[in-house]
């Protein structure tokens, strides 16, 4: 396993699992929660599911190691948008599982840039957690409207997660 050296932590505290209330130390991020209906729980208006909060934070840190490749070669893309849907399900294996499908979208870049930039994020910190982790992704590399699939190079670094991974689905 990998070590780092703490540039930055971030401490978040949660009472009560997936029906309780989760807060950082700072307080700048606080969250009631409830266990969606689809999961059998109450589904309670106006709360949240920790996959919120991981599609969020996983969302934010693609998109900043996106910029941060793209700036190694020359280009900007700090219009960069991406959406992260976070899924939870059972798995074949047994114990539950998460699925990520993500969608890049940036018009001010060339497709091709766009995607070469797309793929070599793929060895930023949240990216190798996934992979290490058993979680599937989808990328959809998107310029204009037309959503293009993950390369097969990027898929193939997923190739310990489950089956869950796909060629042609998009958000």
């Amino acid at each position: 396993m990998d070590t780092i050296k703490p540039l930055y932590t971030a401490t978040a505290t949660a009472v009560g699992g997936r029906n309780g209330h989760t807060e950082s130390s700072d307080h700048i991020v606080a969250f009631d929660l409830s266990v969606p209906k689809e999961m059998g729980g109450p589904g309670k208006p106006g709360t949240a599911t920790p996959e919120h909060l991981f599609a969020a934070g996983y969302a934010a840190c693609f998109g900043g190691a996106i910029d941060f490749v793209a700036k190694q070669h020359k280009q900007d893309a700090t219009k960069a948008k991406v959406t992260c849907a976070v899924s939870i399900g059972p798995r074949d294996g047994g114990g539950f599982g998460l699925a990520v499908k993500m969608r890049v979208e940036d018009r001010s870049l060339p497709q091709a840039d766009l995607e070469l930039i797309s793929e070599e994020t793929g060895d930023r910190p949240l990216w190798r957690y996934g992979r290490g982790n058993r979680l599937a992704a989808v990328i959809g590399i998107d310029r204009a409207r037309d959503v293009r699939a993950a390369s097969t190079a990027l898929a193939a670094q997923f190739s310990a997660a489950p089956k869950a991974i796909s060629s042609t689905q998009a958000l």
